[in-house]
């Protein structure tokens, strides 16, 4: 009799697949054109120096590499002052491991998760509703479609927000302080708030809007990280 195999999460990653196709796809006309002349072979190595750099980050940051995805998530809710009781939001929830991961560290709290998905992320809402459903968690998340500018959520309805790496997707504002207003918006207290920035920095505490001395701010070295 065999042993039915528990299903794996889903959790993508940060540097999508479509970088490595793409990378390829733009070295190949060099390549048909160097059987014209020699000198075109020249024009591949930029898209296969490229192909490397995308392909190498990818495999550490999965799970069969180093998987740095891992302890950044843990950062961002170390640093996340809240008891875990009432509702958390997480902007930007991707395929939701961080979502997921909060909604298993607190049982007693509701965990949504927004995003806009695709463009070149393998991320989606069904994904992230299987990945909940795979974790036991499912019937305490929420999954909707939305754009971290402008968040369809009454004020201070959440007890702790998160968002990591995500500005940098969202192309309707220019300025970040715009995002961190909105979060704040919809969140009781600013101690619950956690946001990583692509400056690899985390945010938390107080006066995030203004940035003032007395905010909270970690920064963070990546490679210190790998170890």
């Amino acid at each position: 009799m065999s042993v039915r195999q528990r299903a794996e999460p889903e959790y993508g990653n940060w540097v999508s697949a479509k970088l490595i196709y793409g990378s390829i796809a733009m070295s190949i006309p060099f390549f048909v054109l160097s059987f014209v002349s020699p000198i075109f072979i020249v024009g591949a190595f930029p898209f296969l120096l490229s192909f490397a750099y995308f392909a190498y980050a990818r495999y550490k940051f999965s799970r069969r590499g180093a998987n740095l995805q891992a302890p950044i998530r843990n950062l961002v809710i170390e640093h996340l002052g809240w008891d875990g009781e009432g509702r958390a939001l997480d902007i930007g929830c991707g395929n939701a491991a961080l979502a997921i991961e909060l909604a298993r560290r607190y049982p007693n709290a509701h965990v949504t998760g927004i995003d806009y998905w695709g463009g070149i992320w393998e991320y989606s809402k069904a994904v992230c509703e299987r990945n909940a459903e795979i974790e036991g968690v499912a019937g305490r998340m929420t999954f909707q479609k939305a754009s971290a500018a402008a968040l369809p959520f009454e004020d201070t309805c959440f007890d702790a927000v998160v968002r990591n790496l995500v500005f940098h997707e969202v192309g309707d504002v220019r300025n970040e302080s715009e995002l961190i207003r909105e979060a704040l918006r919809v969140v009781k207290s600013s101690l619950g708030v956690t946001l990583s920035s692509e400056e690899t920095r985390i945010a938390v505490g107080q006066d995030l809007l203004d940035f003032e001395p007395n905010c909270m701010t970690l920064e963070i070295n990546c490679m210190t990280i790998v170890g």
